[in-house]
Formats: C-alpha cells, structure tokens, sequence
C-alpha cells in the first residue's frame, strides 16, 4: 500500500489533472474561436480599405501604381517573416492576405500575386446551378439575389487549398472586392496563439506538484512525529505519550492510543497481582503437601501412611479451592470482564442454584430454605454465571461457618427499582469491627478452610452489577449479607 503522502498526492494531481486537461481543452477552443473571430474582423478591415482606396473614376496608371506599392509591401513581409521574429517591420502572426478587387463585369482592376483567380465567377456559376429560382429572375433581380448570397465569409476550395475569403460588393462604384487567407496557413497562425495560451498551464503542473507535495509533507508533519514518538519508546515504557498540541484529525487517535496503553498497563498490572497473589496464596499449601507426600512415603506403618494420604488429599483439595478462587477473581476483573445482561427472574434462577448448593449443607446437618413472595417481580437485568458465582459463595461461606445442625436462609424482597438478596446463618456472627475486613483479600475469620476470597469475588461481582453490598446481624443469630442489585444494571466498560 502507498503512504497517506503518496496517495493524496495522486489523487490530488489526478484531480488537478483531469480539471486543469478540461479547462486548457475548453479554453483552447475559445481561444481558437476568438482568434478566428480577429482574424475574420482583419478581413473585413482590409477590404474596407481596399474599398476606400479604389474608386471608378481612378485611373489605370494610379491603379498600377497602386498595385506595384501593394505588392512591394506584401514582399517585405513575405521575406522579414524569414528572419527574426523580432523584427520591428512586421510580426510573425500577421496572416498572408490574397485580394482581388474586380468590376462589375468581373474584370480584375487590382489583385495580390497570390490571389487565386476565377475564384468569383466559380463561385457564381455554383450559386446559378445550385440556387434553382434564381434563373427565372429578370437581370437586375439577379445581381442583386447574386449580391445577397455572395456577400460576406464563405469557405472556398480553390486548387488544392481551400480559402477563407470575405466578400464585399461595393454598389456605387459596382466593385467586387474579394480578402481571403489559405485556411492551412490561417488554421497555422491559429493554433500558434491557441498553445500559446496553453503554454502557462503545462509549466505550471510540474511547479504545482512540487508545491502539493511540500503542503502535503508538512500537513502530515505531526503525523509523522507520532510515528516517530512512538517507534522511539522502549517497550516497557507504557506511559502516555505526549503528543500536544495535536491537530483535529490526531486528536481521536492520541486518545485512542493512550487508552490502549492504559488499558495494556492494566492488564499487565492484573497479571502481576495475580501471580503475586497465587504466589502468596499457593507457597504455604504446597509445602504442606510436600510434607504429607515425604511422610506418606517414609510412614513404616500402614495406618500413619493412610493418615498421611488422606491429609495430602485435603491439602490438594484446598490448593484446588485456592486455584479456583483465583481464578474466578482474576476473570471478574472490573478491566477485562465483559457481561452478558440478560433479563433474569432473580427468584427461578435463586430456586435452581440452591438445589444444588443443598447437598452440601445436608452433609453438615444444616437446614438451608428460601424465603420468598412468590407473586412479586423479580426481574431485573443481570449476568446470571457471575450471579451464580455469588450465590455459591455466599452460601457455601454460611455452610462453613454454621455449625452442624444450624440454619441458613435465603431471602428475595422486591422493590420499585432493586431487588434485596439476604443470607442469613445462625453461626457465631462477626464483631462489627471486623466485617469490613472481611472483603479484603486472603482475610479469614477463624479458622475457615478458605483462601479468604470469597468476598471479594461477592464485591466484585455486585460492583459490576452496579449494587451494593452490606452485612449486618442475622435474626437467627449469625451475619446476615444483604445484596442490592438495581434492576437496571449496567455492563461496566472496560
């Protein structure tokens, strides 16, 4: 692919091209028009002249005179168009002009030496032959009819060159004056001055170009820094990048891109605390079962080393909790996550996790059961996995913590613009002191088998919902936590 720089320009010189190809052709013609245009008006002039210069009284010895001093001039011209054009006697675009001045019986009284003869009564006889009611006119009708036609610019084959003469009818003196130019000479001179209107355009494209692409370059200047800003940096350098002032068209662009960085520096943060925290979170277990492994092998006796196997097997299964955990917090990352809002009847889908959550408090002895109106209006938009998640971990918090034999409940309560999710347990309960710290990470209260992560997969997930989340004490006892979750959530965006 071509650079930005590279492809305006073409496109811009194909452009200026095309406009500039239209407007030369289109004033190339008018040009050419207008030239015709003088050079017929030169006709005409001259033949005035010629009019005023020949009368019927002049005599013969005056129009030889008159002849030879005409054909003086038209061979000085002739033989100065052969040296300089700057010659001060004469121009190159002056036309070569033909004239014939004749009587009224068509008897030649002055003419030019390149004046073509015969030119009028040729051109007579194909009125006479091609004008059919002119032969029925009387003689003086006739002259007259001739006299309308013939008068004026008319284009001429004569030999093997056409001509372009003016012809003038002098009525008093009854002359005819005939002024024409060979139209390859006339067409010659024309086009000369035609190009020569064109002449500024063609120098001017290459000069145009040069100018565009020097603007082009310059507009593209801080572009250009961008790039170079950019391919600079070292690549653990993600700190925004100071591009300031930009102009319009950048600005987007520099926003985008320091987002992006942001967005990236995140995400290798959240990499490096999630290893940190499995770090910190797996050493201690993995000692542990390293410790169990080495008596389980060194146990002489049967019964030490069945003892040492099932606390290995304990071990694993809290390193695999731990695992889980971890996991489940580092995929409910406010930065990264990215929601599936569905409309949710809060109470069915509560009913369905909780059927599955049952066995775990039968095992302990724990009477678990959901309280709830069913004609009210649970629906509200929400993610259900990540709903899931909470409810798991909410219960199965209460179910640890309950002795055996006690009781967990769960209640919905619909309200206008929310719905109110409580757990309850008749467990020891938590010091009012200590139950914000129990959203930290790795925190436990007593002596739980946990990671001490649940509640913060809890918060986590009612922040991207957009709710709220409190403890308190339980009526039956224990801690009650009571989840607000707005019926109008919102994907929070990354």
């Amino acid at each position: 692919m071509l650079s930005i720089r590279a492809r305006t320009l073409l496109l811009v010189l194909g452009l200026l091209s095309l406009s500039m190809t239209l407007i030369s052709y289109k004033s190339y013609r008018d040009a050419q028009h207008e030239i015709e245009e003088l050079f017929d008006a030169q006709l005409a002039q001259t033949a005035r002249l010629l009019q005023g210069m020949v009368s019927r009284d002049m005599p013969a010895s005056a129009r030889q005179s008159l002849q030879r001093a005409l054909n003086q001039a038209i061979l000085v011209h002739d033989e100065d168009e052969d040296e300089d054009e700057g010659s001060a006697s004469g121009h190159p675009y002056e036309g070569k002009l033909a004239f014939q001045v004749l009587d009224e019986r068509g008897q030649i009284l002055l003419q030019s030496a390149s004046a073509p003869n015969g030119v009028l009564e040729k051109m007579v006889e194909d009125l006479v032959q091609t004008d059919s009611p002119a032969l029925t006119l009387a003689t003086d009708e006739l002259l007259t009819h001739i006299t309308e036609q013939l008068a004026g610019y008319h284009t001429v084959a004569v030999g093997n060159y056409h001509w372009r003469l003016f012809i003038l009818r002098d009525l008093p003196d009854g002359h005819w004056i005939l002024v024409g130019e060979r139209e390859d000479v006339r067409g010659e001179l024309v086009g000369k001055v035609a190009l020569r209107s064109l002449l500024p355009d063609l120098v001017g494209l290459p000069l145009l170009a040069l100018l565009v692409w020097l603007a082009i370059g310059w507009g593209l200047r801080p572009l250009q820094r961008m790039a170079e800003l950019i391919k600079a940096r070292a690549p653990n350098n993600l700190a925004p990048l100071l591009l300031s002032p930009l102009p319009a068209e950048l600005e987007p662009m520099g926003a985008a891109l320091n987002r992006l960085l942001m967005q990236v520096n995140q995400l290798l943060n959240q990499e490096k605390r999630f290893i940190a925290d499995a770090a910190h979170e797996l050493r201690t277990p993995l000692a542990v079962l390293r410790i169990h492994a080495q008596n389980a092998l060194e146990a002489p006796d049967p019964a030490d080393r069945n003892d040492a196997l099932r606390q290995l097997g304990g071990g694993v299964e809290r390193a695999t909790r731990v695992i889980t955990q971890l996991l489940t917090l580092a995929r409910l990352d406010p930065n990264v996550v990215q929601l599936a809002m569905v409309n949710l009847d809060l109470l069915g889908f509560v009913r369905n996790e909780l059927a599955e959550l049952i066995p775990l408090a039968l095992e302990r002895q724990q009477e678990l059961n959901l309280d709830a109106d069913d004609s009210a209006d649970y629906q509200l938009l929400a993610d259900a996995p990540s709903l899931g998640t909470l409810l798991q971990n909410l219960v199965s918090n209460a179910v640890q913590y309950t002795p055996a034999g006690g009781r967990i409940q769960v209640q919905l309560q619909a309200q206008a613009d929310a719905v109110l999710l409580r757990i309850q347990d008749s467990g020891p309960g938590v010091e009012a002191a200590q139950r914000e710290k129990l959203f930290e990470r790795f925190y436990r209260q007593g002596s739980g088998q946990g990671a001490g992560l649940g509640l913060s997969i809890v918060l986590r997930v009612v922040e991207l919902h957009r709710g709220s989340i409190s403890l308190g004490e339980s009526p039956l006892g224990g801690l009650e936590v009571c989840v607000r979750l707005p019926r109008q959530g919102q994907l929070k965006k990354a």
